[in-house]
């Protein structure tokens, strides 16, 4: 699917939910009418889904990757590498400390090593330190 399907279904939501928002005045007349009303609300919320379901359409094909063998893992983590990162891929920052392995896992290299009968896991203290901002001085005054 390309981008633009999101777009028109990003589109056609809005469309529906300013429908559905014209109809509910309305159904607020002096004589409750809950045929406008329930039309009104499916509107809306039918709208929003819509809209929704583009946002994330579109979100799924502009991210795609170029290269189709290499996974999302593996292209990010070659990418760019992190001092201080997971101790598995090196790549990304750890979000989980393996207290029997003694390793920082990365949320992509945690789900290789999971094992919960032997593994006891404890949220990463460990903090990715720039390259350029471990060399700079401080400067006082100015």
């Amino acid at each position: 699917m390309s981008p633009r399907t999101g777009n028109w279904m990003i589109a056609a939501g809005a469309v529906a939910v300013l429908m559905g928002m014209l109809v509910l005045p309305a159904a607020m007349g002096q004589p409750v009418d809950t045929s406008l009303l329930t039309l009104g609300a499916c509107g809306v919320s039918l709208g929003s889904m819509i809209s929704a379901l583009g946002i994330y359409m579109k979100f799924r094909t502009t991210k795609s990757e170029d290269r189709p063998g290499a996974s999302s893992a593996e292209s990010r983590n070659s990418a760019r590498r992190v001092r201080g990162g997971c101790d598995i891929c090196h790549g990304d920052m750890p979000v989980i400390h393996c207290k029997v392995h003694q390793v920082h896992l990365c949320p992509d290299c945690l789900g290789q090593h999971y094992d919960f009968r032997s593994c006891a896991y404890v949220p990463s203290t460990r903090r990715t330190t720039p390259k350029a901002a471990k060399g700079m001085a401080k400067v006082h005054g100015a």
